[in-house]
């Protein structure tokens, strides 16, 4: 078993910056690849970015891509999710999750491990 929190999650300006941070326990880190994924309301929940177990290989949506950069301390059992240049639609409720699959993959039904989420709202 993973445990996973949330937190940093909080109101921004549009424009402005956020980082959020999951910390984990349990099973360990190091053998997990992690995700971030959000969910805005009425809608599914979708990919923002991923990053192998060693830190060395991250992917991105390409909603995100050039404004959020996913990192991990595996010292600390924490990713960290750090989103620049917020906009309105990047409001939604972050999930970071756990994955010991072997590719770095989008499909949240590939994760096996999530957090509770933290919200992140973003106005205009």
């Amino acid at each position: 078993q993973v445990q996973l929190v949330e937190s940093g999650g909080g109101l921004v300006q549009a424009g402005g910056s956020l980082r959020l941070s999951c910390a984990a326990s349990g099973r360990t880190f190091t053998s997990y690849a992690m995700g971030w994924f959000r969910q805005a309301p009425g809608k599914g929940r979708d990919f923002v970015a991923a990053i192998s177990w060693s830190g060395g290989s991250t992917y991105y949506a390409d909603s995100v891509k050039g404004r959020f950069t996913i990192s991990r301390d595996n010292a600390k059992n924490t990713v960290y999710l750090q989103m620049n240049s917020l906009k309105p639609e990047d409001t939604a409720v972050y999930y970071c999750a756990a994955d010991n699959g072997v590719l770095l993959t989008s499909r949240a039904y590939e994760y096996d491990y999530w957090g509770h989420g933290t919200q992140v709202t973003v106005s205009s």
